[in-house]
């Protein structure tokens, strides 16, 4: 018989790695919707925002929730510098180079975050009481209901910001046709420095918030880029709410089948999916516009 209180939990959890799964695919589906670019570096963003945040709470001894906004600060100011370093260089480039260069940055990056702080994985000190709260026998913390307020939050802000602003108009009309929105007075090189900043402060708000509870270590964006294409896969190559529900659905599926299965069986559930949805849809679950 079902445990509606097991079932609950599970829930829980699958919803809130599912919306951090949401944050990082985000980024990563708008910087290919926009850019026509798959980074492969994408998911190192999310690991230097957890490491931006627990230095300055460590070190610097910043307030945690100033913290946590600063150190998203510091990720895009490093976004830019290599979206106009490198990227700016890659418009235009065949498919092959963009995915070797991109391969390249992800393990520059990598190496460079082992050089400097090690290997040892860390988790930022945060204010929240352990003592976990209970709500009809599913149980949680504190931490676990603030980030998943924030994931939750900033994928709203998200996508008002894509629907609703001038900037937003902008990429997708260059999503649409580029040629057909540089005519009309679109500033192109501004819509693409634009869509990879926005993409790397999603994703670098992603391991700042959750290096609270999940160790962060100069590994970790490796793992973080093959699930965010694993949800840009299920949800729709260049779609937004696509990446919403694949990295939704990705979470609910890695939480129930590890809490009823094996967590041995998390990470390959994702590529199982991935690999039944190419077969019987390979548009993913919304199209491309």
């Amino acid at each position: 018989m079902l445990d509606l209180a097991i079932f609950g939990q599970h829930l829980l959890n699958g919803v809130l790695i599912g919306c951090a799964y949401a944050l990082i695919a985000i980024g990563l589906t708008m910087i290919f919707g926009v850019m026509n670019i798959a980074n492969f570096a994408h998911g190192e963003f999310y690991m230097m925002g957890g490491f931006a945040a627990f230095y300055l709470v460590t070190l610097l001894k910043l307030n945690y929730f100033i913290a946590l906004p600063l150190a998203v600060v510091l990720v895009v100011v490093l976004a830019v510098a290599i979206q106009q370093i490198v990227f700016k260089r890659l418009r235009d480039a065949p498919v092959m180079t963009t995915t070797l260069v991109t391969i390249g940055l992800s393990i520059l990056l990598e190496h460079v975050a082992l050089l400097l702080w090690g290997p040892q994985p860390q988790v930022i000190p945060n204010p929240f009481p352990t003592r976990p709260l209970s709500f009809f026998g599913i149980y949680t913390t504190p931490l676990y209901l603030f980030s998943m307020a924030v994931t939750a939050a900033l994928i709203v802000v998200g996508h008002l910001l894509i629907q609703r602003t001038r900037m937003g108009k902008a990429m997708r009309a260059t999503f649409q046709n580029r040629e057909a929105a540089a005519l009309v007075g679109v500033r192109i090189d501004r819509v693409y420095l634009y869509a990879f900043t926005f993409g790397a402060a999603l994703a670098a708000a992603a391991g700042a918030v959750l290096g609270g509870f999940i160790p962060v270590e100069p590994t970790m964006g490796g793992v973080a880029t093959l699930k965010a294409f694993v949800v840009v896969i299920l949800g729709g190559m260049g779609s937004f709410v696509g990446a919403i529900a694949g990295g939704l659905l990705l979470g609910l599926a890695e939480a129930l089948g590890a809490g009823y299965f094996s967590t041995g069986w998390k990470d390959a559930i994702g590529f199982f999916a991935v690999i039944l949805l190419l077969l019987f849809r390979p548009e993913g679950l919304f199209k491309r516009a």
